[in-house]
């Protein structure tokens, strides 16, 4: 059994916040997998179902960014679970906006969500950071992670959402890069046929009507010379 964690703040003000982009994804995932309805528990809302092969409980907690620890800890004991079962997705402001990298275990770089999973549960848990930029200096963090995402950033947004819940089963089953590489195909997709840019293309050389025109010009014999005769009358013509 697995447990994802999805960081935000409850309530509707925090809703389409930076800090908010972890209860996204959850939400996207209990929509296209058909999870169970919301339900309050362990100081959060839960939502259970499949991914792939593996039973998951997706976890919301509501007991804001600074204190989800204390949700995650009392689930992770019920469940029976180590730190190992656990996924956290959470905002990233050291990637730029539209990256996404998974980790597992490390420090908590100053991320307050981060920073009391480690008081409650330690570091051990395997962590989807999904990058939303930075500001460019850190007094203006905090401010920053508290603002909806601008309309500039929906398209972005949208496919990292829908490219996490694409590779969320394989997530579930331990592979990262299966994960990883859905995201991408989200962000950026293949272009169409051989991705050859039309100025690279080779010259297709002149139309077959064209050439076949040259040919038979190239092929046509000489004309026979003209008699006396032929250019006096044509003189007088």
């Amino acid at each position: 059994m697995q447990l994802f964690v999805g960081l935000g703040n409850p309530g509707p003000k925090y809703a389409m916040n930076r800090h908010n982009i972890g209860f996204m994804a959850l939400d996207r995932i209990a929509g296209d997998h058909g999870f169970s309805p919301w339900r309050a528990k362990f100081q959060g809302v839960i939502a259970e179902g499949r991914l792939g092969r593996e039973k998951v409980v997706l976890l919301k907690p509501e007991t804001f960014m600074n204190r989800s620890g204390q949700s995650v800890g009392e689930a992770m004991r019920f469940f029976k679970l180590t730190p190992g079962d656990i996924t956290v997705f959470h905002d990233e402001i050291d990637l730029a906006p539209g990256k996404l990298k998974v980790k597992s275990g490390g420090g908590h770089a100053g991320h307050n969500g981060l920073r009391s999973l480690h008081g409650h549960i330690g570091e051990g848990y395997a962590r989807v950071r999904m990058g939303v930029g930075h500001p460019g200096h850190k007094d203006a963090v905090a401010g920053y992670v508290l603002r909806d995402f601008p309309k500039a950033d929906q398209d972005w947004l949208d496919d990292m959402l829908r490219g996490i819940s694409d590779g969320a089963a394989a997530l579930a089953e331990g592979d990262a890069g299966r994960f990883m590489n859905a995201v991408a195909l989200r962000l950026n997709p293949p272009r169409s046929g051989t991705g050859r840019k039309a100025a690279d293309a080779p010259d297709p050389g002149p139309a077959p009507e064209a050439e076949a025109q040259r040919e038979v010009q190239r092929e046509a014999p000489p004309e026979a010379p003209k008699s006396a005769l032929q250019r006096l009358v044509e003189k007088f013509r």
